[in-house]
């Protein structure tokens, strides 16, 4: 009886809209860009070095991969909900962690922070190829990366400022944005997802999704992408401020780098109007090649450092409209039956990058100067390049004939 008195809105709530999944990255961006300059101090203040630092991130790297691929198999005995909520309440508890600020304590922050962003993002996109359409990704991709903008230029700026105005401010900072993403999550109330035949197969381990996986190379292609344009960031994040210091320039030149590059965001409609005008796969060769050749260019110049800062920034435009379309080829190739699994291997591009990335750059590093670096990346690039010549000319156009439906 007490049923009829619910609001019909709690009832029978409306499918989400592009607008609420915006919402929900630009909160999440909130929460992890007030965390990409304040952690990295953090861990370094607790262990002491540079090299003890690096450690912690490789080995928090290995193990929210592991933890990201077990995600799906978790999901068949945890609700889609509870295991989103799992992952905000990891940011949570990362933050607790890291304001302690023991040796002990900030890298298991580190940990922790690691494995809420693979849950998240895993069950984020599980969502997202539930509710959103196919012809829609794209519009979504870019309306998601418009409302993480603000966060992503202001982010970083503050975090650095608030850890040395007080130091536990940027992880107090984070904790409320956490509160206000799981808060929002329940408010949108969308449940577990669409169920899609999978109560009546039995649950498959991460071996047996992996194997479907390996046997679709548009989806292996997708993947590498993912992967080629995150080592691309890194190598920027990373690799360009150690650059500036290296060659004089200072250390704040990288932080402003980063933050102009981050403002490109507010760019990423007009970007997806390129797109749309082109296609898929001429957006992802011109974003691949053009990057590849400006990080070539940039390792090419560097007795110039101010030339080498210049190209590359100016791939990073190129990295942004990577961030817009070049995930579209994965999305849009995956089955519906499998979104949670296929999310998960998706997800696992972050992780891959950030043991791929300092692996090779410790091996270049070996036998040639930081700038090697870039032109390394450049490389990564233009093979990236070349692959996506295999993508269909027509991934992701409408086809008027078939009710608008994007080419496969």
């Amino acid at each position: 009886m007490a049923f009829r008195y619910i609001p019909l809105e709690l009832r029978n709530p409306r499918p989400p809209r592009i607008e609420h999944f915006a919402l929900l990255a630009g909160l999440e961006a909130a929460v992890r860009g007030s965390l990409i300059s304040a952690m990295p101090l953090a861990v370094r203040d607790a262990l002491g070095s540079t090299v003890a630092s690096s450690q912690a991130y490789l080995a928090a790297g290995i193990i929210s991969l592991c933890w990201g691929l077990m995600v799906p198999w978790a999901t068949r005995r945890l609700p889609r909900r509870w295991m989103y909520s799992v992952g905000c309440g990891l940011y949570m508890v990362a933050m607790a962690l890291a304001l302690i600020g023991t040796s002990v304590t900030v890298p298991l922050a580190l940990l922790c922070a690691a494995m809420a962003t693979a849950t998240t993002f895993v069950c984020f996109n599980a969502y997202v190829l539930d509710y959103i359409e196919r012809a829609e990704l794209g519009r979504g991709q870019s309306l998601q990366m418009l409302y993480a903008a603000t966060p992503w230029a202001v982010g970083p700026v503050l975090g650095v400022w608030l850890h040395d105005f007080w130091r536990p401010a940027p992880f107090l900072l984070a904790w409320a944005f956490a509160v206000a993403l799981l808060a929002t999550f329940w408010v949108l109330r969308l449940g577990n997802g669409k169920q899609i035949s999978r109560a009546r197969r039995p649950a498959l381990n991460p071996l047996a999704y992996l194997g479907r996986f390996f046997a679709q190379p548009r989806l292996i292609a997708g993947w590498s992408f993912a992967v080629i344009r995150s080592c691309g960031w890194w190598v920027y994040v990373v690799y360009l401020p150690y650059f500036c210091i290296e060659q004089g320039l200072g250390n704040k030149v990288g932080g402003m780098a980063l933050s102009l590059s981050n403002a490109l965001l507010f760019i990423a409609p007009l970007m997806l109007r390129y797109a749309r005008r082109a296609s898929v796969r001429l957006s992802v060769r011109t974003a691949f090649g053009l990057c590849g050749a400006l990080f070539l260019t940039a390792g090419l110049v560097s007795p110039l450092p101010w030339a080498t800062v210049g190209a590359v920034m100016l791939a990073s435009v190129f990295l942004v409209l990577l961030d817009v379309v070049g995930g579209l080829p994965f999305l849009m190739s995956v089955k519906p039956s499998e979104r949670t699994e296929m999310s998960a291997v998706y997800s696992s591009f972050r992780d891959v990058s950030s043991i791929l990335t300092p692996g090779v750059a410790w091996a270049v590093l070996a036998f040639a100067p930081t700038a090697a670096i870039f032109a390394a990346c450049g490389a990564a690039m233009g093979a990236a390049f070349m692959v996506a010549s295999n993508l269909h000319p027509r991934l992701g156009a409408a086809r008027p004939s078939r009710g608008g439906v994007p080419a496969e």
